[in-house]
């Protein structure tokens, strides 16, 4: 994704604004649709991807607004569909996994595009390269492929070349997505914003308003999405540009705000 430099200016004046307080934050209403990002937003960021740990916080968060919110609740996540519900079990929330790329809805139902195949190629060189550099490790997600090197930041700039290497093994229906401290080949035709905008058309969803929360700029497209369905976008940390119009600072203050949505009306802090 490429901001232009009149964009990037106006993020930049209206984040030193959003980020003042979260107190400004919106204030829970029973016709949301909410949607969660899961590492950097819902957990903290791992060395690894299977290092995460869910606290039991999230997972009785996450059942008191499916309650709330009448199922209207899912995970928006690079991760793939598996990989959640092992995570957030007993819980099997609507999930939108490897950046859309996979999906299930609230009745089920799992759409989940065959591209496996045609990402053997860039495979082949990302494998190669991550065996030969200490402390890399290379995620496959089938329909997508992740390069981390979190352990390894010394390795960045030939984790980068490699990317590019295999990105030109596969061809134009595919693009790099950079992450914190990853880099991701993935499909054009994916996004976190389609994949909320196919939950809003869907019950619970359909008919309320969008509530998106995610960290990176892997959650970009998914801001805009709910920005232009009149919803409320919530950027987590303030390290960079975003087109959020609402800031937390970290994962801490995220369970904290969903905790006011769980909390019964009425109740005590």
């Amino acid at each position: 994704m490429t901001l232009s430099s009149d964009t990037l200016a106006h993020i930049g004046e209206r984040s030193k604004v959003v980020r003042m307080s979260a107190a400004l934050l919106p204030q829970w209403r029973d016709d949301w649709a909410l949607f969660l990002d899961v590492d950097g937003t819902l957990l903290e960021i791992a060395a690894i991807p299977a290092a995460v740990r869910v606290p039991e916080r999230a997972i009785f968060l996450l059942r008191s607004l499916l309650t709330r919110l009448g199922g209207a609740v899912a995970l928006v996540s690079g991760r793939r569909i598996a990989d959640l519900d092992a995570l957030f079990a007993p819980l099997t929330l609507p999930v939108a996994g490897v950046h859309g790329a996979e999906r299930r809805d609230a009745a089920g139902h799992r759409t989940t595009p065959e591209r496996g195949a045609r990402l053997t190629p860039a495979r082949r060189v990302l494998a190669t390269w991550q065996a030969a550099h200490a402390g890399t490790l290379l995620e496959d997600k089938g329909a997508a492929l992740a390069l981390h090197y979190r352990a390894a930041p010394e390795w960045e700039a030939d984790a980068r070349r490699a990317a590019i290497e295999a990105l030109a093994a596969v061809g134009p229906d595919f693009h790099l997505q950079e992450g914190k401290k990853v880099l991701e080949l993935k499909a054009y035709s994916t996004g976190k914003g389609s994949a909320i905008e196919a939950f809003m058309h869907e019950p619970p969803f359909q008919g309320r308003l969008p509530v998106f929360i995610g960290d990176d700029v892997t959650d970009e497209d998914g801001f805009e999405t709910v920005n232009r369905l009149g919803g409320y976008s919530i950027a987590v940390g303030h390290e960079r540009l975003t087109r959020a119009r609402w800031r937390l600072n970290d994962e801490s203050e995220v369970l904290a705000w969903l905790e006011q949505g769980a909390r019964p009306e009425g109740a005590s802090a």
